[in-house]
């Protein structure tokens, strides 16, 4: 080797040792920024956000670490202090039933809506309709404050309505136009609204688990008062990105509820063939995460074990898992005959537990509106999808100058 060769490979050495610092470094600065976004204490009180009031948070310090050797371990406390909350009261009022129920009515039209356009191929890709388990994301919205996110799965048209999201702005996506929330370039499972925020619709199975616990960071980071519902099905829940997220969220004790829609299924294979541990929400158990099984088809139910969540999350307990004991009517997919069950189960739970027809019975029974008034609800939800199906119809294609949009560099600039 000659001298210049030398003398250029002691200087690449020299380069990967300060990398390797400035890394070290970097690592070091930001375990010090989640240490002291976890050791926030609340002595300031929210003000008034979209007419409601911000709770006071106080983000506890994680329990320190034992000692080398001591042979102690941190104690076991969360799920103790979380099953002595107090439970509410699991009804809602006239208005919230009737709204519960518009919303859910929606989001069951829009569905099958889609199911027929995907059939007469308007719509194309991979679509999971949300058919069954409407009462879930309402009920979990509904304890929610403005500006506190959703992110979820695939399975993601329901939790966009339920964010109040423009019906014809997720029709259109699906059938890849312009005037789609990612402007006809994401199509069913990856949409965003962050004015709304909602943080997608992911098509990899758990990812958005982590980017949950992200938002969940950031909101601890900025001492906002916001949660982040992070859903997830069951299926997921056998992911190990999702056990490393919980680490993080239990050590920082971050602001994050975790949603397991427990639909039964999966992809094609029920739980009891696919999980050694069937009751989900003890998945947190080994981090000191509570946990709770709730009637998924109950839109009451859910409305209130969400809002003892995010009371939870919100006074700095950290995250709170709540499975949600749900069914889904279709298959997995569009392309997914679910011979996996038999039609006799499927009915009997359409007939038995439909979420929607129980808030109707609810309704009818307290004579809060009469046959002819939900008759009108029901008109008025289909003229609204309806429109949206136009709309999605009617909007022109991407323009070819899109496909260098929403790229990682600019045109010129190392993208080809």
């Amino acid at each position: 080797m000659g001298p210049t060769q030398a003398l250029r490979r002691q200087q690449k050495e020299s380069a990967s040792e300060e990398a390797l610092d400035v890394q070290r470094e970097a690592a070091q600065s930001a375990r010090s920024l989640a240490r002291s976004a976890a050791s926030k204490s609340t002595s300031q009180t929210r003000g008034q956000t979209g007419g409601k009031t911000r709770s006071k948070t106080a983000a506890k310090k994680a329990a320190p670490a034992s000692p080398a050797g001591n042979g102690t371990d941190r104690e076991d406390t969360s799920q103790a202090a979380w099953d002595k909350i107090k439970r509410g009261d699991a009804t809602l009022s006239k208005d919230e039933t009737l709204k519960a129920y518009e919303d859910m009515l929606l989001i069951r039209r829009f569905e099958e809506r889609a199911g027929q356009m995907y059939g007469m191929g308007l719509i194309g890709g991979f679509c999971h309709l949300y058919i069954g388990q409407e009462a879930v994301v309402t009920g979990v919205e509904m304890a929610l404050e403005d500006g506190d996110q959703i992110i979820t799965s695939y399975r993601d048209h329901g939790h966009m309505l339920a964010k109040n999201m423009d019906p014809k702005g997720v029709m259109a996506e699906l059938t890849g136009r312009e005037g789609g929330y990612s402007r006809g370039k994401g199509g069913s499972m990856h949409m965003f609204c962050t004015e709304k925020a909602f943080y997608g619709g992911h098509g990899i199975v758990g990812a958005q688990v982590p980017i949950g616990t992200g938002l969940a960071f950031a909101n601890a980071y900025r001492d906002d008062g916001k949660v982040c519902a992070t859903f997830f099905g069951e299926g997921a829940s056998n992911q190990g990105q999702v056990y490393e997220a919980f680490n993080m969220a239990e050590l920082w004790k971050l602001p994050v509820i975790y949603v397991i829609e427990n639909n039964r299924y999966s992809m094609g294979t029920s739980l009891e063939r696919a999980a050694a541990e069937t009751h989900l929400h003890r998945r947190g158990r080994s981090f000191n995460i509570p946990g709770e099984e709730v009637d998924g088809m109950d839109v009451a139910q859910v409305r209130e074990a969400s809002a003892r969540a995010a009371k939870w999350c919100r006074e700095g307990n950290g995250p709170v898992i709540l499975e949600m004991k749900t069914y889904r009517y279709r298959g997995h997919s569009m392309s997914d005959p679910a011979k996996y069950r038999t039609k006799d189960e499927v009915q009997k739970m359409r007939t038995e537990h439909d979420p929607i027809d129980m808030v109707r019975a609810r309704i009818l029974d307290e004579k809060w509106a009469s046959e002819d008034d939900l008759k009108k609800i029901d008109r008025a939800v289909k003229d609204t999808v309806s429109a949206a199906a136009e709309f999605a119809q009617e909007s022109p294609e991407p323009h070819p100058d899109e496909l260098w949009t929403d790229i990682y560099a600019p045109v010129g600039e190392g993208a080809r």
